[in-house]
C-alpha cells in the first residue's frame, strides 16, 4: 500500500478494490460482508500510517467523482482532489475554504476530521454529507448538524468510526465574501508585502507558500514531503494545565489559543521543540521535517515500525516534560 499513502510506507493488501460510483462501493462493502473481511477505505492516503504487515482484508479506494453546482451549493464526489477543488471556487470568486488551500488527500476525508488550517474548518462550510451507513445498509443524507464536528473529529471518526462511507459532501460557500485572515501567519504575510485587503486568490497563493515553507505541501521531490502532514494535534487543555506549562517553560513565551468548551489549545510543534526534538533531527530512515517539527518524515526506506518508534519517543518525551500526551494525527492501520 506503500505507493498509494503520501508517507510511502506501508505492507500489501490482501485484497483492492477501486469503486467509482455509488453502486460499486455497496458492491465491495457487500463482498466484504458475506465473505467476512476487515474492511478499509482509502481515499487520498494523506493522513495515515499503514503497518508494515499491511491490511489483511480488502482495502476499498474510492474514486467518485464529479462537482455540480446549485447557487452557492457545490455537491462534490468523495473522490475528488482536495486542493484541486478548492482552487475551482476560488477561481470563481467563493469564500468559505481558501484558507484550507494546499491540504493533501480528497473530498471523502474532510467531514470526517473537520479539516481545517490557518483559521477555518470544513464544518463552517459542509451543508450536507452523503454516505453509506454500513449499520442500516443503505445510503443516507447527513445533515451538518448530525456529524457533530468537533476538534480535528466528527461522529464518522468518534462516535460511530466504521458505521459511514462517505460518497459525496455538499458545501455551502459565500460568492463575493472577503477571505478570511483571522490567523497571524497571514496576517503577518502581507503586512510585509503592504497588501490590506487581499483578493480570495492572493490568500490561497500565500497559505500555498506558507505551507510549502514549512513542508505542509505534497511537492515532487522534496524529501520532506514523504510524511502525514501534522502527525499531532494541537492539545487543548485546563487553564491550570497551561499554567503548568507556563511554569515549566522559565519564563518562555508559551503560544496558545483558545479552545473549546473554556480550554487553551497549545502548540505541538512548541512542545515537540521544547522536549528537545529539532528540526532536521534524523533517526537513520526517518525524522523530523527540516521546515516543521510537527512533521515525521521518511527520509528513503523508512519502515512503519521506524515512524512509530519516532512517534513513541516524541510523546514519551513531552509527557515527560510537561505532562500533556500528545494525539497522533494520522490513522493507523493495520497495527
Amino acid at each position: 500500500m506503500a505507493p498509494l499513502t503520501t508517507f510511502k510506507v506501508g505492507g500489501p493488501a490482501r485484497w483492492y478494490a477501486q469503486a467509482e460510483t455509488e453502486f460499486e462501493v455497496a458492491a465491495a462493502v457487500d463482498h466484504a460482508r458475506k465473505h467476512s473481511l476487515p474492511l478499509f477505505v482509502l481515499g487520498g492516503g494523506s493522513n495515515l500510517v499503514v503497518s508494515d504487515a499491511g491490511w489483511r482484508g480488502l482495502v476499498l479506494h474510492l474514486a467518485i467523482k464529479g462537482v455540480s453546482q446549485r447557487g452557492d451549493l457545490f455537491d462534490v464526489g468523495a473522490g475528488e482532489d482536495w486542493d484541486g477543488f478548492v482552487a475551482e471556487v476560488v477561481a470563481k470568486g467563493y469564500a468559505g475554504i481558501e484558507c484550507m488551500s494546499g491540504i493533501p488527500g480528497t473530498i471523502g476525508g474532510t467531514p470526517v476530521q473537520n479539516v481545517g488550517a490557518y483559521g477555518q474548518e470544513v464544518r463552517d462550510s459542509i451543508a450536507a454529507v452523503r454516505a453509506l451507513d454500513m449499520q442500516r445498509g443503505e445510503v443516507v443524507d447527513i445533515t451538518a448538524d448530525e456529524c457533530r464536528f468537533g476538534y480535528r473529529k466528527s461522529r464518522f471518526n468518534a462516535d460511530e468510526p466504521g458505521r459511514f462511507i462517505v460518497l459525496r459532501v455538499t458545501y455551502r460557500l459565500r460568492p463575493g465574501e472577503r477571505p478570511s485572515l483571522v490567523y497571524a501567519d497571514l496576517q503577518k504575510y502581507f503586512a510585509e508585502r503592504s497588501i490590506p485587503e487581499p483578493t480570495l486568490q492572493q490568500v490561497r497563493d500565500a497559505v500555498r507558500e506558507i505551507r510549502r515553507s514549512k513542508a505542509m505541501l505534497i511537492v515532487e521531490g522534496d524529501d520532506d514531503c514523504r510524511s502525514a502532514g501534522s502527525f499531532f494535534k494541537n492539545p487543548q487543555v485546563t487553564p491550570y494545565m497551561y499554567q503548568q506549562v507556563v511554569t515549566k517553560s522559565d519564563g518562555k513565551n508559551v503560544p496558545n489559543w483558545p479552545g473549546a468548551n473554556e480550554l487553551v489549545k497549545l502548540s505541538a510543534a512548541w512542545l515537540i521543540e521544547h522536549s528537545g526534538f529539532h528540526k532536521g533531527l534524523s533517526r537513520g530512515p526517518v525524522g523530523i521535517s527540516s521546515k516543521h517539527t510537527l512533521a515525521i518524515v521518511n527520509r528513503g526506506g523508512a519502515k512503519a515500525a521506524d515512524i512509530i518508534l519516532l512517534k513513541d519517543e516524541i510523546q514519551k518525551k513531552v509527557l515527560g516534560e510537561f505532562g500533556i500526551e500528545l494525539t497522533p494525527e494520522p490513522v493507523m492501520v493495520g497495527f
